[in-house]
């Protein structure tokens, strides 16, 4: 159920590199949100045409979504945690990356034929 999706402007690195940006962000996301990584979703679109204050400079925008509530103190360590991992893996700077936190109803949110609410 919780779901951490990256989209960037920069060109696609690496597979193994983003396999490896991947597998880091679904384990951090499952410590952080107190989930089995069993049910984190990572996804990764590079390429996507973007500006970030007038400029088409490398640029990130991440969104985590997660069935439940996650508290001011949650949001405040993934965005320091992922924009830091996001700076390593790609090279875009935390101050050009912006991340939505998005809490979900569980009936509002479907798998494998049914929904968590």
């Amino acid at each position: 159920m919780p779901l951490i999706k990256v989209q960037t402007s920069i060109s696609a690195p690496e597979k193994s590199t983003v396999e490896g940006l991947l597998k880091n962000l679904s384990a951090k996301l499952a410590k952080h949100v107190r989930k089995p990584e069993s049910y984190v979703m990572t996804a990764f679109e590079p390429d996507v045409a973007m500006t970030f204050g007038g400029t088409t400079d490398p640029v990130c925008y991440i969104e985590v979504k997660n069935v439940g509530s996650m508290n001011p103190a949650q949001t405040q360590a993934m965005s320091q945690e992922f924009c830091q991992q996001i700076n390593q893996a790609l090279g875009v700077s935390p101050n050009r990356t912006y991340i939505e936190f998005a809490d979900a109803q569980g009936s509002m949110w479907g798998w494998n034929g049914s929904t968590f609410g």
